[in-house]
């Protein structure tokens, strides 16, 4: 037996095999199927009357085994399906490229073994279809491995790009952002981005990792450089804060009410301008300013309860004075009127302030009746002349008095009655006026 020749076991082992059709490729001859050369085997090969298996090709028959274990056509089928397997394994190669399954480089060195074997392959089939067709595999797989290398540079080109873009933008946030939070957030997210970018070649690649790594570390020193001048400024802050809660602390026992809560308002504008302190020792100091302000504001509204109270009365007070004073009657005794007139002036300035939306109500009110008594002295005086002087001198004398009084009172600092013998004594300066007018018009 020959190296060609076969056994049962042989035929065993091979099997009847596949019918896989071919891609077709209109236009293209060399994508046309490869027939089944199992089906009518004869039209491919032939055995001889001593066994030898002969396979038909282009340049003549050719040998492919002996046959010698049964009949001729059983030789010639064994053989022919030994081919289809060939060509099953070819179609399968264009069925992967079709699809796009199958790996251009693995068909190419497939197709290529096949190529090789084909010249003195042991099989019986359409040998010159079947080369067409694994050319027409070798090409396919050709022009697949080109696109797959234009997919890479492709890919390497928007790789590169990609990263370009990346680079670019740290550099932009390295050398512009002040957002140092975000900005830190986003270079980690830009790293994390830049590591699942792949294919860029080594060269490209470092000098793009060198431009990023020295974008972080630019980004890096000028934020530690801020939060350096920061803790430098926060520090000048504590102690300036520092300052202004110890005079805050001060002024809580003050009761200069206008002038201690105007310097209040003051130090809150100071507080704002000398910036923040480090967070912990910011809230503490904080804390202890506002105890202080809010210590002296309470006590400034005790203080102003209690005055409004008591103003209230003294408004109370000044109603029943009114009330007196509307039963004057200076028609009938007008010396008397006077006298009752000047003893309600004193009671009333001795009474003190009444809240301000009353003093000008209070005050037009005793008014009305000081002119309606005066306007009776006026007439007195001019129907009685020969006590005009005598009443001029009465009440030069009385403006003097009250001069001095409130001369004595304002040395001894007690505005309150310095202010009450004042306004006397500018009533009585009326007075005397009105009488020195009437003297000088007899």
């Amino acid at each position: 037996m020959t190296e060609h020749d076969t056994t049962p076991e042989d035929q065993a082992e091979v099997g009847t095999g596949s019918v896989v059709a071919g891609a077709r490729q209109e236009g293209t001859p060399a994508a046309v199927a490869v027939p089944v050369a199992s089906d009518h085997p004869e039209r491919w090969g032939r055995v001889d009357a001593d066994g030898t298996v002969y396979v038909k090709t282009a340049d003549g028959e050719r040998v492919v085994g002996s046959w010698q274990a049964g009949e001729p056509a059983e030789g010639l089928a064994h053989f022919a399906r030994r081919f289809d397997d060939v060509r099953t394994e070819v179609e399968l190669l264009v069925s992967r490229l079709s699809t796009g399954a199958g790996d251009p480089k693995h068909a190419m060195t497939s197709a290529k073994h096949v190529q090789e074997s084909l010249a003195d392959a042991a099989v019986v089939g359409d040998l010159e279809a079947l080369s067409r067709r694994v050319e027409f595999v070798l090409a396919r797989a050709a022009e697949g491995l080109e696109k797959a290398k234009e997919a890479k540079e492709a890919a390497r080109h928007e790789s590169v790009a990609r990263k370009q873009a990346l680079v670019e933008e740290a550099e932009t946030l390295a050398n512009e952002s002040t957002q140092w939070k975000t900005t830190g957030d986003r270079l980690r997210a830009i790293l994390d981005e830049w590591k699942t970018v792949r294919g860029v070649d080594r060269k490209t690649d470092e000098q793009l990792w060198r431009r990023f790594s020295k974008a972080r570390d630019a980004f890096n020193r000028r934020r530690g450089s801020h939060f350096a001048d920061l803790d430098r400024q926060r520090g000048v802050a504590k102690s300036r804060k520092q300052e202004l809660v110890e005079e805050a602390e001060k002024l809580v026992d003050s009761d200069d009410w206008g002038p201690t809560a105007g310097r209040y308002k003051d130090l809150m504008v100071e507080w704002k301008a000398a910036g923040r302190a480090p967070k912990e020792a910011d809230d503490a100091l904080w804390q202890r300013f506002r105890a202080a302000q809010d210590a002296f504001f309470a006590k400034r509204s005790e203080a102003f309860n209690e005055r409004d109270a008591e103003f209230a009365e003294n408004a109370k007070l000044k109603e029943d004075l009114l009330a007196e004073a509307a039963q004057i009657d200076p028609t009938s005794d007008l010396e008397t009127a006077r006298q009752q007139l000047y003893r309600i002036q004193e009671r009333w300035d001795a009474i003190g302030k009444v809240p301000r939306e009353r003093v000008r109500e209070l005050e037009g009110k005793l008014r009305a009746i000081e002119e309606r008594v005066r306007g009776a002295v006026d007439a007195q005086w001019r129907r009685s002349d020969p006590e005009a002087e005598a009443r001029v001198a009465q009440f030069r004398e009385r403006v003097e008095q009250f001069e001095a009084q409130a001369e004595k009172a304002r040395a001894a600092g007690d505005r309150r009655r310095a202010e009450q013998a004042e306004a006397q004594a500018t009533q009585w300066r009326e007075w005397l006026a009105a009488a020195e007018q009437a003297v000088s018009s007899r």
